[in-house]
């Protein structure tokens, strides 16, 4: 029926997804798995991306659409707008990084039209563009599940278009062969989109705004979900690689964890907008995709590093511990040192305790210090403290006052609300004189979407909450935390505030994280619950994060325009800045953020009651972190810092048994790595598609300049891999371009350079032909000394 013309397969993602939450990567498997579908099923490669209904669209879906074989895009969404009429219909959609797609927004303003006289008529009279192509898209029949076109609408058209035969008043109707041909003729009369304006950035809809919060254990879903994939990938990858041959990459696994993640992308199930029962199927598929992106992880680990073995497992399985060493996997590709919580559980914790440096008030756990050189991707080591290293506190002054600090940073929690936020080198407060940060809750009553909107007239309910008990947890010399607890009407919140001795990054300068883990059991009705900060920092514009890059947004109401932008979609960090001084909030699983020139704001639960009248109802885990930072947002260490932050080491232990097999058959770090551009990113390792049937074994790596700058990065490949060709791809995985390979003289590495601009996403296809057994002197050295 395709081939016959009867059917027209559009839109090449594999649904219609949420244009503003999914990942990066998850974007990139939306159009991976559409695409290869739509070639399986029908023969064809979709042109025309499809996303009538999507509640906004990041700028980085017009370079992700062009990678994976789009160059036409359609929406209609952004003509709900409640505050400004969206000023074009047809025109070129430029994204973060200058890709451009051929955008056409229906002037009817519906993908349901009934197509009637009064549809048509649309189509010319609300047209904003007719200067430059006077056509419409008119997309009628009964959608949502109505049963498409009927008979009836046939009929009206073919009388309208008799009608415009005999009057110029009525619009020509011509019936189309397909969306690509509307597309071929706006092209043709616009000199392929020459004589069109050009729209940069985002596609923000002015409405609908809520759907970044509604729902929190889903937006918590979705995230951890695409995290354990990219882990799961990247450890299988090394395993398919390094093993024996009895393991061989689970592509089939992995594709079907995705397919169930891009599934709950759709744009009504991951915006929170969808009826209860829709939340009953979700929950269950990312509960399957844990369990199995669990299992595939501790599979690719057990092949990878021998007999290393999940320290949750071992607690989990309530087994004893062996005696060995504590280690831990970064799978971020960046070098990293951090705290760890480590239980301690019965006889078989004593063998722990001499590996950690600081045991907790109760007993129950202890914390240790992770470390050793160049882990990017790699193994760390349970250390003691160094000399540099200064001890954290946690102290109680007067008038019911609690302070964190370190070497770096201080915080102060007087009277329930944060009263300073203080850099403990530059001497400089943070936080505006008399205002205080903590969390905050609105009133939250939207005019008729529930589920879906926020409206900008919730901030005049403004009530800041204080704490009613805060009280000292540890006090060091690696962590200091505090409790601190509230009770609402009809829910309690309980947060645990801790600083660490060790600054967020590796990076120069880097300050020290203050993390805020929150369990809240919540049951208020029609509430928002935020976390705010008013900060001293003089910024027009806030910074947050969006898929392969970042965003800027106004902090100010100068325009309608700015007005509108009252509650705003992030990623893992949004962030404050000014010449020479900014501050991030990091988090772990939330959407919605805002600034408004005094406060940066997170939002963390909503209360809606319709579509879903128990809606958020009941116990949520999340968490959050301020990150102050010196300099600039665009010369601090805050995307890699919500990397490890979303990402959490791995912490296993290593029985000696299992300690010559990592000296000899593995490296401390990954074996891929970007050197001389710390603006650039290794975001996903994976193995290629069609490797099983092409009999190859090709690795794919996703790479992206993260700033919004130029770079010359150079790709290393470790001397134990040995590339035969290395190819520039498209998001399907296609050759676009070979790259040169050159060998490093001293390790026999192989190294590729790489030219990226700003916010560039590059796919690089490596065909390996052999693998060495690699040796690691400095580790076979220090792991055999124990």
């Amino acid at each position: 029926m395709v081939q016959k013309g009867q059917f027209h397969p559009i839109g090449g993602a594999w649904v219609e997804h949420d244009g503003n939450m999914p990942s990066g990567e998850a974007m990139v498997r939306q159009c991976l798995l559409g695409q290869r579908y739509f070639r399986s099923r029908f023969g064809i490669t979709c042109t025309t991306a499809w996303l009538p209904d999507s509640f906004g669209l990041s700028g980085a879906i017009p370079q992700i659409l062009r990678l994976s074989g789009m160059k036409n895009f359609f929406t209609q969404k952004l003509s709900w707008n409640n505050i400004n009429v969206f000023p074009h219909t047809t025109f070129n959609w430029t994204g973060i990084d200058g890709t451009q797609v051929l955008c056409h927004m229906t002037p009817v303003d519906t993908y349901n039209a009934q197509a009637t006289f009064g549809d048509v008529r649309r189509g010319i009279t609300n047209h904003k563009n007719l200067e430059s192509s006077n056509g419409a898209l008119l997309v009628f029949g009964n959608g949502d599940g109505g049963g498409g076109p009927l008979s009836t609408m046939l009929e009206s058209l073919r009388r309208i278009r008799a009608a415009a035969n005999q009057s110029p008043e009525v619009p020509v109707v011509h019936m189309g062969t397909s969306v690509e041909d509307f597309f071929a003729d706006i092209e043709r009369d616009t000199n392929y989109g020459e004589t069109l304006p050009t729209w940069h950035g985002e596609l923000y809809l002015e409405f609908h705004r809520g759907t970044y919060t509604s729902h929190g254990s889903i937006k918590k879903g979705n995230r951890k979900s695409e995290i354990l994939l990219r882990e799961v990938e990247y450890v299988s990858t090394l395993a398919s690689l390094h093993a024996s041959k009895d393991y061989e990459y689970p592509y089939d696994r992995i594709t079907e964890c995705w397919e169930k993640v891009c599934l709950n992308q759709f744009h009504d199930v991951l915006p929170g907008s969808a009826i209860g029962m829709v939340y009953e199927d979700a929950e269950k598929l990312y509960s399957e995709v844990a369990k199995e992106g669990r299992k595939l992880f501790k599979e690719a680990v057990s092949a990878y590093l021998g007999g290393f073995i999940p320290l949750m497992s071992l607690i989990q399985d309530q087994k004893p511990f062996p005696s060995g060493r504590l280690v831990a996997l970064n799978t971020v590709h960046a070098t990293r040192r951090e705290i760890i919580e480590v239980p301690l559980l019965g006889p078989s914790s004593v063998n722990l305790k001499s590996q950690v440096v600081q045991i907790s008030r109760d007993g129950s756990k202890a914390f240790a210090l992770m470390d050793s050189d160049d882990n990017a991707g790699g193994i760390l080591l349970a250390k003691g403290i160094y000399a540099d290293i200064k001890p954290v506190t946690a102290t109680k002054g007067p008038e019911n006052e609690f302070i964190l600090t370190n070497a770096n940073v201080s915080m102060t929690v007087k009277e329930g609300r944060i009263t300073s936020l203080y850099d403990m080198i530059l001497q400089r407060e943070l936080l505006i004189k008399g205002m205080t940060g903590g969390l905050v809750i609105f009133d939250d009553r939207p005019n008729y979407w529930d589920a879906w909107d926020i409206e900008i007239f919730h901030l005049e309910s403004r009530e800041p909450l204080v704490f009613s008990k805060v009280s000292i947890v540890e006090t060091g010399p690696v962590r200091a935390s505090l409790r601190a607890e509230l009770k609402l009407p009809k829910s309690t919140v309980s947060v645990l505030i801790s600083l660490d001795a060790v600054p967020a990054t590796l990076q120069s300068d880097s300050r020290s994280m203050i993390r805020f883990d929150a369990e809240v059991d919540w049951h208020e009705r029609h509430r928002l619950l935020k976390f705010e900060l008013p900060l001293n920092i003089r910024a027009h514009e806030a910074i947050y994060e969006t898929q392969f890059g970042h965003i800027s947004r106004p902090t100010h109401k100068n325009t309608t325009w700015d007005i509108a932008k009252f509650e705003v979609c992030c990623h893992k960090y949004c962030d404050v800045s000014e010449y020479g001084y900014g501050v991030a909030i990091i988090n772990d699983c939330k959407y919605g953020a805002s600034a408004d020139g005094q406060f940066m704001r997170l939002s963390l639960l909503r209360a809606a009651t319709a579509p879903d009248a128990e809606q958020d109802q009941g116990k949520h885990e999340f968490a959050w972190a301020i990150l102050p930072h010196v300099g600039h947002f665009l010369q601090s260490d805050v995307p890699i810092a919500a990397q490890f932050f979303n990402t959490p080491l791995h912490v296993m232990l290593a029985p000696e048994s299992g300690l010559r097999h990592l000296a000899i058959n593995t490296t401390n770090k990954s074996p891929f790595s970007i050197e001389e551009a710390p603006n650039v990113i290794l975001e996903t390792v994976k193995r290629a598609e069609d490797d099983p049937h092409k009999k190859l074994t090709r690795v794919v790596l996703r790479i992206f300049e993260a700033y919004g700058g130029h770079a010359s990065a150079t790709l290393r490949v470790a001397s134990h891999l040995t590339v035969d060709r290395a190819y520039i791809c498209n998001l399907l995985e296609e050759k676009i371009s070979g790259l040169e390979l050159t060998t490093h003289e001293a390790t026999g590495d192989t190294l590729i350079k790489l030219s990226l601009h700003a916010f560039q996403i590059l796919t690089v296809r490596l065909t390996i032909t052999s693998v060495k057994s690699p040796t690691n002197r400095r580790f076979s050295e220090e792991w055999v000394s124990i």
